[in-house]
């Protein structure tokens, strides 16, 4: 994995050392590819807890220096931007374009999949089309690249590694069920979450999200007994995905870095993609080779099918770096409940286009497994924010 992770650092020809100006983050994480955008952000104490301030919220830490350095001089006021004017809006509109870029992917990498019925390779081209986004983006400064060296690559590797995994495997799933169905099984996530944090990480998880965690299991099970698309390729690379992602957040909580989230998420991309590229050329190349580019060319012509491939790895990339950018505006448990609901958006939408036909036990399951999700973000939040609130209140106290 060392030799792996150097290795990389040599192809992407990067300084060796990262300067301490960036600001401190752990890898944020998309979501994956079902959509669940997430963060898992760690420090040697907890986070301060959030005051209001432009986007919604803002940490009690955050510097002020750069004030110093206005250029209006301390007599002049500075003019007050659109985002500091209307940051309910800005937020709503970071809310909006999270939820309009999910469906899109979903309802597109979908529609690829019945011409294209190739889950490696797609995977595959998602994170070349991010990657090829991330050097464009350094390319014109936007964002300025943060060098990196090869301890933080060793650091990421195993992050990327997780992330790879669980992508592939999402993906395997939604080419083989129902994108409503797919996502009803990735609801379990929070429970593969709270079994790793108690048994692996050996911190002890509060009765209460145990208990939030039962209507997830019996909707799940209640969904999958009577899904018409319902097959075993589907069901255990979902729960693969699963489990993948569950691993993604425990190496993200060791992977510390000075880094900002955006140039952590296009390393762990890039990453990614060079992961990819082994299994989907030795799963599926000869396959694509004799007949399948052949038949999806058939189906629906060259231009489309790049096209589509191209614009499905632009919205996947778009909407994770949405959500994480989302996620830096808003409070936790605000995040917590917005996710949940992009989740019944994608569900929703997809059975609309697609004309999915679910049965009533599938329905009752899949709001019950959603109702317990929300349950459980809610109460993990409150959580967070009693511990944030008394971190707070004892270094107040100290002072």
């Amino acid at each position: 994995m060392s030799a792996l992770a150097t290795l990389v650092a040599g192809l992407l020809s990067l300084p060796a050392d990262a300067p301490p100006s960036y600001r401190r983050s752990s890898c944020p994480m998309a979501p994956t590819s079902s959509g669940v955008a997430s963060s898992a952000r760690r420090s040697s104490s907890p986070p301060l807890p959030r005051q209001p301030g432009a986007g919604g919220t803002r940490s009690a830490r955050q510097p002020v220096a750069a004030a110093a350095s206005d250029p209006a001089g301390p007599g002049e006021a500075k003019p007050a931007s659109f985002a500091e004017k209307y940051p309910a809006l800005v937020t709503g509109f970071f809310f909006f374009m999270w939820y309009f870029l999910n469906v899109i992917f979903n309802i597109l990498n979908k529609k690829i999949y019945n011409y294209f019925p190739y889950p490696y390779f797609v995977s595959m081209i998602h994170l070349l089309v991010g990657t090829i986004y991330c050097f464009g983006g350094w390319a014109v400064g936007f964002p300025k690249r943060a060098p990196v060296n090869s301890t933080l690559l060793k650091l990421l590797f195993p992050v990327a590694l997780c992330h790879a995994l669980g992508h592939i495997t999402s993906n395997v799933s939604f080419a083989a069920v129902a994108v409503s169905f797919a996502h009803t099984i990735k609801a379990l996530e929070p429970f593969f979450n709270a079994a790793a944090t108690q048994f692996i990480l050996g911190q002890q998880v509060p009765f209460s999200l145990w208990l939030s965690l039962a209507p997830v299991v019996i909707g799940v099970s209640m969904a999958s007994l009577t899904e018409l698309s319902f097959n075993w390729t589907g069901f255990i690379n979902a729960m693969i995905s699963n489990i993948s992602f569950t691993y993604r957040s425990i190496y993200s909580k060791k992977a510390m870095t000075d880094m900002d989230s955006t140039n952590v998420y296009a390393y762990i991309t890039i990453i990614s993609l060079i992961v990819c590229i082994p299994p989907a050329l030795i799963v599926e190349g000869p396959q694509l080779m004799q007949h399948g580019f052949k038949d999806a060319i058939a189906k629906v012509g060259l231009q489309k099918l790049v096209s589509d491939l191209f614009l499905v790895g632009l919205f996947y990339h778009l909407y994770n770096q949405v959500a994480t950018n989302t996620l830096e505006r808003v409070a936790p448990l605000t995040h917590a409940v917005g996710n949940v609901l992009k989740r019944v958006f994608v569900i929703g939408f997809s059975i609309i286009v697609f004309g999915n036909r679910i049965t009533t036990q599938t329905g009752i399951g899949t709001s019950i497994a959603i109702a317990g999700v929300a349950m459980y973000s809610y109460i993990k939040a409150q959580i967070e924010e009693e511990k944030r609130v008394s971190f707070y209140n004892s270094a107040v106290t100290s002072i």
